[in-house]
């Protein structure tokens, strides 16, 4: 069955060059995943609850504008929507409150169709995974418990792991050094992850799980784009080459 806004899975998308930008890569052995909007899908969780946590401050931040943000750590998030001025005056009641807002939203919160399959078709291929998050602590155990990367064997950084969140390198350096560095690959569906990972000079592939749209994340140095995680898994050969 076909929905409005459907993306037939026979016909991913990709960045539009003439030769495949995984044809250029060296191979790899590390995978780096963000987890808000590319294995879970919270984006729209969070988007509500900030817009709680400002209402309850007495600031109106319309919910577009947040959801544009999510992907920036808690650290920046405040002053990227609505000024320094609010960050100096709310910001740590904001994050707070967000916290608790979330806390009541988790239970909605659903992995996205293939998160589990393509994280175990991974390390099935004996490559590193890890998972990149400056979310909260408890948040991101549980969604990492749901994902059952414990069992996989997959690593997970959280906030207060590096000393700046995306669009700044540090915790995805972070995360690769948790697995003891190597070759990355950063997957995502944020202009965050990708502003990020091009500061490493990492190859990066998006996914549109997140909300946004193929034209930005490819501005922000995703190499190519899929609709999806199926449609990713579908190509998991192209994209990590013949070796995986």
């Amino acid at each position: 069955m076909s929905f409005p806004g459907h993306i037939s899975t026979a016909n991913p998308l990709r960045t539009t060059t003439e030769t495949n930008p995984a044809a250029l890569r060296e191979p790899v052995d590390v995978v780096v995943f963000d987890v808000d909007g590319t294995l879970v899908d919270s984006n729209y969780q969070h988007a509500i609850a900030w817009h709680r946590a400002f209402r309850r401050e007495g600031l109106t931040v319309p919910v577009w504008r947040l959801h544009r943000q999510i992907g920036t750590g808690g650290d920046r998030f405040v002053s990227q929507v609505a000024g320094q001025q609010a960050e100096d005056q709310h910001g740590d009641a904001l994050r707070e409150i967000h916290t608790e807002e979330f806390d009541g939203l988790i239970d909605e919160v659903e992995l996205l169709d293939g998160a589990t399959e393509l994280l175990a078709e991974l390390r099935r291929r004996d490559l590193r995974v890890v998972l990149a998050s400056s979310g909260q602590p408890k948040h991101i155990d549980r969604f990492a418990e749901r994902l059952g990367a414990p069992d996989l064997g997959i690593e997970w950084t959280r906030s207060g792991d590096a000393d700046a969140s995306k669009p700044d390198p540090d915790l995805i350096q972070v995360a690769l050094d948790r697995v003891g560095g190597g070759r990355g690959l950063m997957v995502g569906d944020s202009t965050w992850d990708f502003l990020a990972a091009k500061k490493l000079d990492l190859p990066t592939i998006g996914v549109l799980t997140g909300g946004i749209s193929e034209a930005e994340l490819k501005a922000a140095g995703a190499d190519t784009i899929y609709p999806s995680l199926r449609e990713l898994i579908a190509n998991l050969d192209t994209e990590l080459g013949a070796g995986h």
